[in-house]
């Protein structure tokens, strides 16, 4: 019976997780017609079912990026209306500094560099 539970506890989670994950691939920086998750600009996804926090680290594609605040906020109120999510904490992060490698194998064929 507790191990029941327990699965249902991770599926439950999971299910959560998998609607931020397709909640972040709704998000675009507006110059770059790919997704910021897709992009490799979401670096850790830290959801705590117990209370409903969410912690997202990401980066821009570079650190002056004029958009910055746009990306951050549209990220925050798109993650913030997942049933489940409490509270959601999105954190600018530079380090490791991005590069087009941390794209998905989609998102190179999307902008054309294969």
């Amino acid at each position: 019976m507790e191990e029941n539970n327990q699965n249902e506890l991770k599926s439950e989670k999971l299910s959560v997780e998998e609607k931020i994950i397709a909640a972040l691939r709704t998000v675009y920086d507006p110059e770059i017609p790919v997704n910021v998750y897709d992009l490799g600009l979401v670096y850790k996804i830290d959801y705590h079912e117990e209370d409903g926090t969410l912690d997202v680290d990401m980066t821009l594609t570079a650190p002056g990026c004029p958009l910055a605040d746009y990306i951050t906020e549209d990220v925050r109120q798109k993650i913030s209306a997942i049933e489940g999510v409490t509270s959601a904490n999105v954190n600018l992060v530079f380090e490791p500094e991005w590069d087009q490698s941390m794209m998905s194998e989609e998102a190179k064929v999307d902008l054309g560099l294969f």
